[in-house]
This record gives C-alpha cells, structure tokens and sequence, in this order.
C-alpha cells in the first residue's frame, strides 16, 4: 500500500486493525501499511466535502522535502483520501510522535494532550512529564511558530484547543497537532461542517460564519494565555498570573499589549508574528512615516517632490 503519493485508496485496500479513538465525527484505527498509520473513518461520509480533503493532501503533496517532513513531524495530515465506491469515507494519516503518549498505572497508552499543560499536576497521571517554565515557554513558542508557519501557507485552522494539540519535552520541547481535516483553505468550507470545542469559542465571532484567521488569532490567544499561566479557563483581557519564572520582565512587557488586544473586536486581534515576536524577547521599533519636506516658497511643488536617479558610492577606488 502506497500512501505518500497521495492518490486516493479504495477502501477494501486499507487494513483496519485496532481502534484507538472515537470521536464526534468519526473512528480511528490502526492500519497497515509502512510506517506508523492510522485510517480516519467518517460516521457520515455523505456529508464530506471530498474536495476539500483533496486539497489538503494536495497542500502537502506541493510541499518542498524540508517542509514536508517538518509538516509530517507537526501535524497529523491527510496523507491520502480512502474512497468507497465513488464516496470518501475517510483517509490515512501518520501516528503522533511516540514522544507524546503516556502509559498508566494499568498499562493503557494515552496521548500527552494539552490539557496536562492547564493544571496542577496530579497523582493519577504522574507519569507525564511536567515542564519546567524555560521548557513551558519554548512549548508556547512552538504553538505560535506552527499556527504562523499554516497561516502563512493560506490555511486556517479553526477548531483549536486543548484536546487537539499535543506536546512532548524531550530531545527537546515540541508540538503536534491533530484533527487537520479539519483546517481548511481560505475562502473554501472545511472537510465537514466545524464546531468549536466548549470554552475555547470566539465570543465575538460573526454568527453563522465559518472559522477564520482572526478567530484562530482570538484561540491562539486562549492557548498561550492558558499555557503560561497554567489556567485552562483564562481568557483575553483578565488578568495575567503567569508561572512563576516563564517570563523575564522584557517579556512579560511586551506580552501584555498583545493579551488585552487580543480581547478587542473582531479583526484586531494581533498576528502570530507580534506574539512570536514578543515571546522571543526581541521586541520591535515602532517607525513613523515619514513627511515630505514642503516645497520652497514659490517652486512648483510637483516638480520639487519628483524622485531622481539614485547614484552610487564606490566602495574603493578603481
């Protein structure tokens, strides 16, 4: 079974083994094939978009090698559609990094969710690693670089939250995102029809409207304002009480802005460069404009405000 080509699987070609998740859309199972996949079966395969699943396995297909692999290693992404008869039923995609699961105390394997990162770590899951705030920091810093990086591929993401998003710390702080059949292109409708996770909505979201990159700017806000505070409940706007130690002052600074913008209305909440920016501790010069120098008293303004050829300066002498 070739899946990295892309090109769609009938369904009688796919082997489903054990099922490992069960959602409101569909189930999960272990499949055959070489490396670690997983099929993706629509409850309701009727009402799948079929080119829009098409797209997003076209989005990796055009993908240099580096960015390829850097997407595989991120995301859970339709390798390729499974079709039955004409109809999508689902598609196959890689397992998560074993990285990012944890083994209980009766020996049942479950996913590092993002969920551990929002509490005070308990007895019952002591076996999932707890960051230290340098390792809780670079942990943000990937959320926001990943979000970055498919937004400026023209994607948006729409249901972001703690269930869907996983993250490991060793060789070294890292993030995984699942439920990519659900990002869709700009302008185009999902795979199915979306809903948002329960407290990680936009309240200010046009009604009836599909998720949008400002709506994913407003839920990447919740994240990082939930991650670095260790609350899962916080919200733009409220008061920041950050984990000890997670940001400097400069930081901490030129964060804060950024988290009572984010509260603003629709179409203000700030980019993913600014948060990525303030997170790095770099910060920005803010630059005026700059105002044309009027024209000298009876000159006629036109021709003074014309741009000539620019000369050059030699470096050395020739």
């Amino acid at each position: 079974m070739t899946v990295h080509d892309g090109e769609d699987l009938a369904l009688h070609q796919v082997k489903r083994f054990a099922r490992v998740g069960d959602g409101g859309q569909g189930e999960v199972f272990e499949a055959g094939g070489p490396g670690r996949l997983l099929y993706k079966e629509y409850r309701e395969p009727h009402k799948v978009r079929g080119d829009a699943l098409t797209h997003l396995v076209r989005v990796r297909q055009e993908m240099a090698p580096a960015e390829r692999d850097r997407l595989d290693r991120q995301a859970a992404w339709p390798l390729c559609r499974v079709t039955d008869g004409g109809r999508v039923t689902g598609f196959l995609m890689h397992r998560a990094p074993e990285a990012m699961t944890w083994t209980t105390s009766k020996g049942d394997g479950k996913l590092i969710e993002l969920s551990y990162l929002l509490r005070e770590a308990k007895a019952a899951w002591s076996a999932v690693p707890q960051p230290v705030p340098a390792q809780r920091l670079d942990l943000v810093v990937q959320v926001v670089s990943l979000l970055e990086w498919l937004h400026g591929l023209g994607l948006v993401v729409g249901d972001l939250s703690h269930a869907n998003v996983l993250w490991s710390l060793a060789p070294e702080p890292a993030v995984h995102l699942l439920d990519c059949d659900g990002i869709r292109a700009g302008g185009q409708d999902p795979v199915l029809d979306q809903a948002d996770t329960p407290d990680w909505h936009d309240p200010l979201a046009p009604a009836g409207l599909p998720a949008s990159v400002d709506s994913d700017r407003y839920k990447a806000a919740l994240m990082i304002g939930r991650i670095l505070c260790r609350d899962p409940l916080i919200r733009p706007g409220e008061p920041l009480t950050l984990v000890p130690g997670t940001l400097d002052d400069r930081r901490a600074g030129q964060l804060a802005p950024l988290w009572r913008q984010a509260a603003g209305a629709a179409g203000s909440r700030p980019d993913l460069g600014r948060w990525r920016t303030a997170l790095s501790g770099r910060g920005t010069i803010p630059l005026r404009r700059g105002v044309p120098r009027p024209a000298p008293s009876g000159a006629d303004p036109a021709v003074f405000q014309q741009r000539g050829p620019r000369g050059t300066i030699p470096l050395r002498g020739d």
